[in-house]
């Protein structure tokens, strides 16, 4: 939950103190000291979600893993001489490096570079906790393409919080002496429970941003604000990118599905699920993805289902979905839940073509039906979760029909004199039907 906060706005670009920080709840003691000194003279801050999650006293952890996280942006002193040769450019690569040579309390587990944006990956361990750090050089991004990557070039720190997304996000702690950086007036919107984009492009260049937004609003009760709700209709209203839904799914930008579908993933499995969906809903923002979900009434249902199913969240709301196929390659899917929808719709194709008489047939004849080459259990728990009906033959079939089989087996009809092969194969069948006749009612 959020507290009151004991510090005054900042309402220009200029450091503020910040008392008694000495460390960060959840990160070892001691270990920010050694960043500092590792990354001298270079300067190294505390930005985004950390900052944000310090300010409303919450330890700031990665998502999946749990595991304290630290977005930290090394910025080089105008004062260190330029690197020598065969040194790497990136301050963040540098400061890396450092981190592996220096022994100490810090052990680095592992480390992930990413050339193209200076940044690196860390994996710590300080007297046996483990944590996550992604060092970052300071730098200034812009879009040539809305939803693509950025283009990125080297700059300073108030640089680095302008490419970011949320004022909220755009705040910077600097470690050594706690001096907070908030230009575009964050900490006032976290005290008024406020989302606030941090310019007027901040859709167009990512729309993967309207889904975070939804995921900020539901996990920390913050509001969007109305001259932003405006951007987000026009923006939409607009469609800036060359790619809209219905065109072939394979002309998507890579770089927006791929994000988009992480966006999406952390909402369903990571956040206040509901609150989420529901702000994107009344935001028309689902139509990002397909219309008919837009208009969907039913995603709470489905999403309850499957999760009682053990079913994909993410498949699961798509199956709602106008085009739930086109939507699933667009976002690249695993193959595994591309394939689920594949068999969903081929089930509901199936059973849509069955007439009331359906209801009188015995477990056998549901069975044939249910298990028609290239079907699955999960296919017709998907189907379930959908909301088909009527749900008693399904459910009957998943839970107990599909687990009985013949009370003679191959083996004791070989020894009766069946020869292998396909006789054999209908025998075993047709023994499986009466069975499942006799006991499965």
């Amino acid at each position: 939950m959020m507290r009151p906060f004991s510090l005054a706005p900042v309402s220009s670009p200029a450091w503020s103190p910040i008392p008694n920080l000495e460390a960060l709840p959840g990160v070892p003691e001691g270990l920010l000291a050694e960043l500092v000194a590792a990354a001298a003279p270079d300067r190294l801050a505390l930005v985004g979600g950390a900052v944000r999650d310090l300010l409303l006293h919450r330890i700031h952890a990665d998502p999946w893993r749990g595991l304290p996280d630290l977005d930290l942006v090394v910025e080089r002193s105008p004062a260190a001489p330029p690197p020598g040769p065969g040194a790497p450019r990136s301050p963040a690569l540098r400061l890396a490096e450092r981190l592996g040579r220096a022994g100490g309390a810090v052990t680095v587990k592992a480390a992930r570079e990413h050339g193209t944006y200076g940044t690196v990956e860390l994996e710590l361990e300080v007297d046996g906790q483990l944590l996550l750090v992604d060092l970052a050089s300071a730098r200034r991004e812009t879009y040539g393409t809305p939803g693509e990557n950025p283009r990125v070039q080297f700059g300073n720190l108030v640089d680095d919080l302008a490419r970011r997304d949320f004022t909220i996000n755009a705040m910077a702690l600097r470690l050594g002496d706690g001096g907070l950086l908030d230009p575009y007036g964050g900490l006032e919107d976290l005290r008024k429970r406020r989302l606030r984009l941090l310019h007027g492009q901040s859709l167009a260049d990512d729309p993967t941003r309207i889904v975070r937004a939804a995921r900020y609003a539901a996990r920390l009760g913050l509001t969007l604000d109305p001259e932003d709700r405006t951007q987000l209709t026009a923006t939409l209203e607009g469609w800036p990118w060359s790619w809209r839904p219905g065109a072939p799914p394979a002309q998507a930008p890579p770089a927006l599905a791929t994000r988009l579908r992480m966006e999406l993933e952390l909402l369903l499995e990571r956040e206040p699920t509901s609150l989420g969906l529901a702000a994107l809903q009344d935001w028309g923002a689902l139509q990002l993805l397909d219309p008919g979900l837009q208009a969907d009434p039913t995603w709470r249902r489905r999403l309850h289902q499957a999760r009682r199913f053990g079913l994909p969240a993410l498949a699961a709301f798509l199956a709602g979905a106008d085009a739930p196929l086109a939507v699933a390659e667009r976002l690249q899917l695993p193959h595994r839940q591309q394939r689920l929808l594949a068999q969903f719709l081929a089930l509901r194709d199936r059973l849509a073509a069955l007439g009331p008489e359906a209801m009188a047939w015995p477990p056998s004849r549901w069975c044939q039906v249910l298990e028609a080459p290239g079907g699955s259990p999960e296919a017709v728990a998907l189907a379930l979760a959908w909301g088909w009906r009527p749900r008693k033959p399904l459910l009957r079939w998943l839970f107990r029909w599909r687990h009985i089989r013949s009370e003679v087996s191959a083996d004791a009809l070989l020894a009766a004199g069946w020869s292998p092969g396909a006789a054999l194969g209908s025998r075993l069948r047709q023994l499986r039907w009466e069975r499942l006749d006799q006991e499965g009612g």
